[in-house]
């Protein structure tokens, strides 16, 4: 049991102990901010029950230290958190045929745990895209691969196209983006059989407002992949507060480091005797 006045976690709670398959809360370091030890370390400290993984985005941690980088990856260990090495492996594919090769172990020596592949930043062929999960699973790290819902249009099959083993033309590519959320499933499941532990879906591709958020899109992906392997990033805290509402507490999001707390508040109805104190009447979600 987590030692929390207001907060306990069990199997017949909103999600269960650390280390949780659904429910799970990724947060992201801080970006534009100072990204310090002593911060993240008081967040651990005082939100780590409430902290899956940490993210690092935008290949923040190419312009810091190894060491230092290092020195953060085990504090999270410490704290039973995995890190995700954000969406950084797209940068390094523009080295080399060889490059990803070498940016998975340095990511191994650095103490990550699993590599995000953003697959409307690769641009690359699916085969390719499956070999790549398929690479990170062989070298003992999680694969996550994130998707867009819209795709260039030259990705798109013409009817009577889509036979297994069927040659088609490679159209010319355009400037064109088309929604196509089947072909996020389908390739969504393809990364799922080739080992990908969890599709990440960027929420606020779907619309920066909670309001406006596509619902039918979300139930789509839900639907046929499933909540437990889904993940959605939102940097709004509103729409944070539509997945739990609509999903439960057992979705998995990633949020900034600022709004983890609000996240556990919204997630929980086992918070004990003094919810109301501590939360509030506008949290207590009925």
């Amino acid at each position: 049991m987590a030692a929390y006045r207001w907060k306990s976690f069990n199997d017949d709670g909103d999600r269960p102990e650390k280390p949780r398959r659904y429910g799970v809360t990724e947060m992201k370091g801080p970006n534009y901010s100072l990204f310090s030890r002593g911060l993240l370390e008081d967040a651990f400290e005082s939100m780590g029950q409430f902290v899956d993984g940490l993210k690092l985005c935008d290949g923040s941690h190419t312009v810091m230290p190894k060491n230092y980088i290092k020195e953060v990856t085990d504090m999270a260990h410490k704290h039973n958190v995995y890190v995700n090495s954000g969406d950084w492996a797209d940068q390094m594919l523009h080295r080399g045929p060889s490059s990803l090769k070498e940016y998975i172990e340095e990511c191994k020596q650095l103490g990550f745990d699993s590599i995000e592949l953003d697959v409307a930043s690769l641009g690359l062929p699916e085969e390719t895209l499956l070999r790549y999960v398929r690479l990170i699973k062989s070298s003992g790290l999680r694969a996550k691969p994130q998707f867009s819902v819209k795709f260039n249009k030259s990705d798109i099959a013409f009817a009577g196209d889509r036979a297994f083993g069927a040659y088609v033309i490679p159209a010319p590519q355009t400037s064109e983006m088309v929604e196509d959320v089947d072909l996020l499933v389908r390739r969504a499941e393809r990364c799922l059989e080739a080992g990908a532990d969890m599709i990440m879906i960027n929420a606020d591709d779907l619309c920066r407002q909670a309001g406006l958020l596509r619902s039918d899109i979300v139930a789509k992906i839900v639907g046929r992949l499933g909540l437990e392997k889904t993940m959605f990033e939102a940097s709004n805290p509103k729409i944070s507060e539509w997945f739990v509402k609509r999903y439960g507490p057992k979705v998995n999001l990633i949020v900034d480091h600022s709004q983890v707390m609000e996240l556990e508040c919204l997630r929980g109805r086992n918070l004990g005797q003094n919810h109301s104190s501590v939360l509030g009447r506008s949290y207590f979600l009925l």
